[in-house]
C-alpha cells in the first residue's frame, strides 16, 4: 500500500481533508483539524464541533444549543418529541457534567465520503441555528 492510500485510510487525515474541501468549497477560512482530532464550523449562531473519535471509529458532531436549562418534565418531553420529529439526523442531548443542552450526530467512519459528510455537518448547522435562539426562548434559559 503506498503513503496516498494509507493516508486516506486514516480517518483523522480523512476528516481533516473533507474539512479542508468544505471550508474551500464556500470560501470559508476554517482551521485545520487538530491533532486531537477536533474540528470547528460556524453557521448563523451555531458552532458545530467535529470529534474523530478513531479508537472508537466514530465521527461525533455537536453544537451546544442551550446552556444548562432547568428541564421539569413537560419540558424534557419537549426536548424528546423534537428530537423525534425535527431534528432530521440529529438529536438532542444533556451533557452529563455541564446540563447543557446540545445537537448532536453519531456516525461510524467506515465508508464515510465526503458528500455525507457534508451533508451531517450541513444537517446539524442548519437544525443548530434553527432551534437554538428558540429553545433559549422557550426553556427561559441562556443561548449557547
Amino acid at each position: 500500500m503506498d503513503d496516498a492510500t494509507n493516508l486516506a485510510s486514516d480517518p483523522r487525515t480523512r476528516v481533516a481533508e473533507f474539512l479542508a474541501r468544505f471550508g474551500r468549497e464556500r470560501n470559508l477560512n476554517l482551521p485545520p483539524l487538530g491533532e486531537d482530532g477536533v474540528g470547528m464550523i460556524q453557521r448563523g449562531t451555531a458552532v458545530v464541533t467535529i470529534h474523530v473519535l478513531a479508537e472508537k471509529s466514530v465521527l461525533l458532531l455537536l453544537s451546544r444549543v442551550v446552556k444548562a436549562p432547568k428541564l421539569d418534565e413537560a419540558k424534557a418531553r419537549r426536548l424528546l418529541t423534537l428530537s423525534f420529529v425535527e431534528t432530521g439526523d440529529a438529536a438532542f442531548a444533556i451533557h452529563p457534567q455541564t446540563g447543557d443542552v446540545y445537537l448532536r450526530i453519531l456516525r461510524g467512519l467506515e465508508h464515510l465520503d465526503y458528500e455525507e459528510f457534508e451533508d451531517i455537518v450541513h444537517s446539524i448547522a442548519k437544525t443548530a441555528d434553527h432551534w437554538d435562539d428558540k429553545l433559549a426562548a422557550e426553556l427561559a434559559a441562556e443561548p449557547a
